[in-house]
């Protein structure tokens, strides 16, 4: 059989097709996969170094901004649109599949809206819990609608054709023990580990509220902290820069391991004891398939607010704390960790939260759906 997966732009919706790409391999060993994604964007070097073949199209993104640049910006997408779907449709007429499984990004509407056209069952997940213009536009064309929250059915047109399957996450984030994780770590045992990170990209505004934070953890030793400073190397220099200048001149002496990026995520996130960081889908359902106890910060600079959304329904849940950034300070984010490490069995209680609201069998799910769409 032969799978088409079309996503990109971000890991959050690379990942999860990836993790169903490994499931269907790992069923049907002889099945040929093959990525569809945008010229140029991150998915032409995440998808290779997962060892899946991947293809192009020519697609950028609207702009909400009625400025100059976002009209001459949007008038380049929409010949792009035609583009693309021209591109999309040679694609899959020489690859014939028997399935698509769009999992985000705005490459999926041109691929799957081909694949349609071309009488190929097509599916798509959104893990938001609020849905993207590109699945909004989906959603009246592909077989089924996917979502990764329950009760996010509720913000379509037609509720009772949209499925509750949660987000794949891949095997890595579920493999180890947290004992295991500390051991490989070194995390002293008398300490919690607490994990902080706000993107690959960094945060300008978030990292200096770190900053605060790090100096008044490094007086306290308290705890043991992970962050990832994002930006590449010269993100991570800033910031050591930074806390030299406030007199952090060694903070992995004190038990502060600042990086720039947490390449070891899937055993630094077994390990921790309380994770700090936006709400980006597919984060969060690492963290609620973990059961992670979670103080979120959602980015304030996403479409339609979604990532707030998504952080309201697990603190509505029990399973995470949030702070808008707005409201965010190093001291003030300092001072929540204190209180919730200080109540090991909140830590517990918010951590069988956040698993009751994931769902680990999301990659089993959606790899039986889109079998299922084969087979009708």
């Amino acid at each position: 059989m032969r799978f088409l997966f079309t996503c990109g732009g971000t890991a959050g919706h690379i990942y999860p097709a990836v993790a169903v790409a490994g499931k269907i391999r790992s069923l049907m060993p002889e099945a040929e996969i093959l990525f569809v994604g945008a010229k140029g964007k991150m998915e032409t070097e995440l998808v290779p170094r997962e060892g899946y073949e991947i293809q192009t199209v020519r697609i950028t993104n609207l702009q909400r901004r009625l400025s100059p640049a976002g009209i001459m910006h949007n008038a380049k997408t929409v010949k792009n649109i035609l583009t693309s779907k021209g591109e999309a449709g040679r694609i899959i007429k020489a690859f014939q599949p028997h399935v698509a499984l769009g999992t985000g990004g705005y490459v999926c509407y041109p691929v799957l809206t081909r694949a349609v056209q071309l009488g190929v069952p097509t599916a798509v997940l959104e893990s938001n819990m609020v849905p993207g213009l590109t699945t909004k536009l989906l959603a009246k064309r592909v077989d089924q609608v996917m979502v990764g929250f329950d009760g996010a059915e509720k913000a379509y047109q037609n509720p009772e054709q949209v499925i509750w399957t949660g987000t794949p996450v891949r095997g890595a984030f579920l493999e180890a023990t947290k004992e295991q994780a500390r051991r490989a770590l070194g995390i002293p045992e008398d300490k919690p580990l607490v994990v902080s990170f706000w993107g690959s990209l960094g945060a300008a505004k978030m990292n200096a509220a770190m900053e605060e934070f790090i100096r008044l953890g490094y007086q306290g030793q308290r705890f043991y902290h992970i962050h990832a400073t994002g930006g590449g190397e010269q993100g991570h220099a800033n910031m050591q820069a930074a806390l030299a200048a406030q007199g952090v001149t060694d903070p992995i002496k004190r038990g502060f391991d600042v990086r720039a990026f947490i390449h070891d995520m899937p055993q630094v996130l077994t390990a921790a004891d309380l994770v700090l960081c936006r709400a980006g889908a597919s984060t969060l359902a690492e963290l609620t398939a973990m059961g992670k106890p979670t103080v979120l910060v959602p980015s304030p600079y996403v479409t339609d607010n979604h990532q707030e959304e998504n952080a309201k329904a697990l603190e509505k849940g029990g399973g995470a704390v949030l702070v808008r950034e707005q409201d965010c300070t190093g001291a003030g984010l300092y001072n929540t960790v204190q209180q919730l490490l200080a109540e090991p069995r909140r830590l517990v209680d918010m951590g069988q939260a956040m698993k009751a609201m994931g769902n680990p069998n999301a990659t089993e799910k959606i790899t039986e759906i889109i079998l299922g769409l084969i087979n009708q």
